[in-house]
C-alpha cells in the first residue's frame, strides 16, 4: 500500500513550508496553502525566482488562521519577528499572478516593512480574499488560492532518488532533497508497513499516471504535470542559487512537448477531507502520462 509520509503547508507563497502530521484537504487544498502572498508596491506578485530570500522566511499560520507569525530561520537574524492578526475585511487590492489579475486584502504596513527590509525591496503581504474565486484548468480544473496552479502538488518519494542517480552519473552532481520541490503530499510505498511486495509508488514518476486519488474519505482529481522552473534552482537551507541543477539533468529525460520540464504532479481537490501522515493511498483511475 502507498502512503502518505509527508504534507507539507505554505502558507505564504514562495516562503518556507511547513511539514505537519495532520492537515485539512480544503476545496483549494491544504488549509492555508498558499492563503498569503509577496507583491511589490505595484501588486505584482514575488516568488523565488527572481527573490531566492523567500526561502528564509518561516511563516506559522494559526489553526483558525486569524494570527500569521513571519521569522527568520537564520537563529542569529537581527530582523526579529512579526506577529500579524490577520484581517479579512481591509480594502482590497488588484494584484497580479503571472499577468492575471486577481484580488487581494492588504495584511498592514507592519508585514509590508519587515519583508521590505528582510527581501531589501519594497513589499506588501496579501492575503487571499473569503470569495476568492480562481479556477486552475487542468485535466480535472479546481479551486487554487496563490499557488502557481492547481491546488495540490503530489510527488512520489522514489521520484527523487531516480533524478539524483540521473545527475550523480551525469554531471557527478550532489543529490537534491525533496524541499526543492515544495510538494504538499509526499507519497512512498508501504513496505514500512510490512509488505515485501512491490507498489505503485515505488516506481519513479508513477504520479504522472494516476488520475484520480483517494485518501481516506478526500479525493484528489488530476490536473497536470508539474512544470519545474528556475525556484528548483535555489537551494532552500540558504537562500541563493546553487548550480544548474536538476533543470539540467531533468532536461535530458523529462522534457514535454511544450518544452518544459516535469517533475511531479498538480491535482485538483474533487472531495474535501482530513489528511494525515501514515494515510493509505489509493489510485481508482490511472491514465497514459503526458508527453
Amino acid at each position: 500500500m502507498a502512503r502518505v509520509v509527508d504534507l507539507v503547508c505554505y502558507p505564504v507563497k514562495g516562503c518556507r513550508g511547513t511539514s505537519t502530521q495532520e492537515a485539512l484537504l480544503t476545496p483549494a487544498g491544504l488549509a492555508h496553502d498558499r492563503t498569503f502572498m509577496v507583491v511589490s508596491e505595484d501588486g505584482v506578485y514575488r516568488t523565488q525566482r527572481r527573490h531566492p530570500r523567500l526561502a528564509l522566511i518561516q511563516p506559522t499560520i494559526s489553526h483558525d488562521g486569524s494570527r500569521l507569525t513571519l521569522d527568520s530561520v537564520h537563529t542569529a537574524s537581527s530582523y526579529g519577528t512579526v506577529h500579524l492578526d490577520v484581517t479579512t475585511s481591509a480594502a482590497r487590492r488588484d494584484v497580479d499572478l503571472f499577468g492575471a489579475t486577481f484580488q487581494g486584502i492588504d495584511q498592514g504596513d507592519e508585514a509590508a516593512a519587515w519583508l521590505s527590509e528582510f527581501l531589501g525591496t519594497a513589499s506588501r503581504l496579501v492575503r487571499v480574499p473569503p470569495d476568492h474565486d480562481r479556477i486552475a484548468d487542468g485535466w480535472i480544473p479546481g479551486p487554487s488560492g496563490y499557488a502557481d496552479s492547481s491546488a495540490v502538488h503530489l510527488l512520489s518519494r522514489s521520484s527523487l532518488p531516480c533524478l539524483n542517480q540521473r545527475m550523480a552519473t551525469e554531471y557527478g552532481a550532489p543529490p537534491l532533497s525533496m524541499d526543492r520541490f515544495r510538494p504538499n503530499i509526499v507519497v512512498d510505498s508501504g513496505k514500512g508497513q510490512g509488505s515485501d511486495s512491490a507498489d505503485w509508488a515505488d516506481i519513479p514518476h508513477t504520479e504522472d499516471r494516476a488520475r484520480r486519488i483517494r485518501i481516506n474519505a478526500a479525493e484528489l482529481g488530476y490536473a497536470k504535470l508539474a512544470v519545474r522552473c528556475a525556484v528548483t534552482l535555489v537551494n532552500q537551507e540558504a537562500g541563493i542559487r546553487d548550480g544548474r541543477e536538476p533543470l539540467r539533468a531533468l532536461a535530458r529525460y523529462r522534457r514535454v512537448t511544450n518544452g518544459g520540464v516535469v517533475f511531479g504532479a498538480k491535482y485538483s481537490v474533487v472531495r474535501p477531507g482530513k489528511l494525515s501522515v501514515g494515510d493509505e493511498v489509493t489510485v481508482h483511475e490511472w491514465g497514459e502520462a503526458e508527453s
